[in-house]
């Protein structure tokens, strides 16, 4: 997978296109097998919670949702501009590499 865990990515495409982010989770979709990041304080969804017991208040929270893995680029380590991701055998290991600048991504 080109997009993992932890990564540092830039948005796009969409309403928060130009944003940046962490990765918190990459999420894939069983029937149609497509690829989601859910990126820290990117596209965030306001949920409205109902009361459990009577006597609560109701709250509102702010969540970010899954964005589609084609609409973020990963940032690159050494310029940190948006670039695509490669990959090169060194060894017995696969590592992936950044197109813009040459360096090894992790």
């Amino acid at each position: 997978m080109k997009i993992k865990t932890g990564d540092k990515v830039k948005v796009i495409k969409g309403k928060d296109s130009g944003k940046t982010g962490k990765v918190i989770q990459v999420l894939k979709n069983k029937s149609s097998q497509k690829l989601f990041v859910v990126i820290e304080d990117v596209n965030i969804l306001k949920k409205h919670m109902r009361t459990r017991k009577q006597g609560e208040k109701g709250q509102i929270i702010e969540l970010p949702a899954p964005i589609s893995i084609s609409n973020v680029m990963l940032l690159d380590p050494k310029s940190g501009k948006a670039t695509r991701v490669g990959y090169k055998q060194e060894g017995n290991e696969k590592k992936r590499v950044a197109k813009v600048s040459g360096e090894y991504i992790e």
